[in-house]
C-alpha cells in the first residue's frame, strides 16, 4: 500500500517547489516507486519536475462527457473500460518518478458518476507504489475530491507571516470536515531569509504557537529557485549543496521516511 503525502498551502508560498523536492528527495534515497500526482489546475508540477505534460485527468473526463451529450460515445465500451484505457495512456513515465496531471476542476456541468469511477480508479493505480505525492491546489476542500484514498502526512506550507499561518491553521481545522482520513500533519515555513529568522519573527513564532500548529520545518530562502523559475529549469536540477535541497531532505528523512509502514 502507497505512503501518501500531500503537499497544501495558500497559493504563492511555493508548495509546488516543496513537493518536487520531498519526490527528489524519495528518488534519490531509491525508496521505492513514485507516483507524483499533480492536482492544482495550474499545472506547474511537470515544469518542476522535468518531465513533459500531456492530457489531464480532466480533459479525458470533459471528453467523455461531450461524447455522451452528442451521443457519440463508444458503443459496447464501458465508461469503466474506457477510463481505465485513458488514464493508463495519460499517465507520463520517468525513469524514476510516473506523473498524473489532474487538471481544471468539475465545471458546470459536472459529470459526477464519472468522477466517482475516476477516483476509484486512481486509487487502484496508487496501489501500485510505494509512495504517492499530492500538489494540492490552494486550500483544503479540494483534496477529497481529487481521491478516496486516505492521506498519511499532510504538509502545509506557508511563507513566514503571522497572515500565512493563520491560513494555514484554517486549513488544519477543515481537515475533519474532509471526506478523507488524515494520518498526521505538519507545519512548514518557507521562504526564511536568514538562519536567524526566529529573532527576526517573534510574532510568526507566537502565531504558530497560538495556532497550536507542529512546525517541523523552515526552509530557506534560495535564490537560486528564482533563477531556475525565470529560464524555466527544472527545481530537480538544484544542486546538492542548494540549503532548500538539504532543508527539504532532511524533512523527508524526519518526517516521512520514518513512518512508512
Amino acid at each position: 500500500m502507497a505512503y501518501t503525502v500531500a503537499v497544501s498551502g495558500k497559493g504563492g508560498t511555493g508548495k509546488t517547489t516543496i513537493a518536487a523536492l520531498i519526490i527528489d528527495t524519495l528518488a534519490s534515497l531509491r525508496c521505492g516507486s513514485i507516483l507524483a500526482v499533480d492536482a492544482d489546475p495550474a499545472t506547474n508540477l511537470h515544469l518542476v519536475l522535468g518531465l513533459p505534460l500531456g492530457q489531464t485527468v480532466g480533459q479525458v473526463r470533459e471528453e467523455a462527457l461531450s461524447m455522451v451529450r452528442s451521443g457519440s460515445f463508444p458503443q459496447g465500451l464501458s465508461k469503466q473500460d474506457f477510463f481505465e484505457y485513458e488514464l493508463q495512456d495519460l499517465l507520463v513515465e520517468g525513469d524514476d518518478v510516473d506523473l498524473l496531471a489532474m487538471g481544471r476542476p468539475e465545471g458546470p456541468g459536472c459529470y459526477c458518476s464519472a468522477n466517482n469511477m475516476l477516483r476509484a480508479i486512481l486509487d487502484r493505480l496508487a496501489r501500485s507504489y510505494d509512495y504517492v505525492v499530492i500538489d494540492t491546489e490552494a486550500g483544503m476542500e479540494h483534496l477529497s475530491r481529487h481521491t478516496t484514498r486516505d492521506v498519511d502526512y499532510l504538509l502545509l506550507v506557508s511563507d513566514p507571516t503571522v497572515r500565512g499561518v493563520r491560513a494555514a491553521a484554517i486549513m488544519a481545522r477543515m481537515v475533519p470536515e474532509l471526506q478523507i482520513k488524515v494520518g498526521r500533519i505538519g507545519f512548514a515555513l518557507n521562504r526564511v531569509p536568514a538562519a536567524s529568522w526566529r529573532s527576526l519573527y517573534p510574532h510568526v513564532l507566537e502565531a504558530i504557537e497560538q495556532e497550536g500548529l507542529q512546525l517541523v520545518a523552515a526552509f530557506p530562502n534560495d535564490p537560486l529557485v528564482g533563477e531556475y523559475d525565470a529560464v524555466g529549469k527544472p527545481i530537480r536540477l538544484l544542486p546538492s549543496d542548494s540549503p532548500l535541497r538539504q532543508a527539504v531532505a532532511d524533512l523527508t528523512r524526519q518526517e516521512i521516511l520514518p513512518h512508512r509502514g
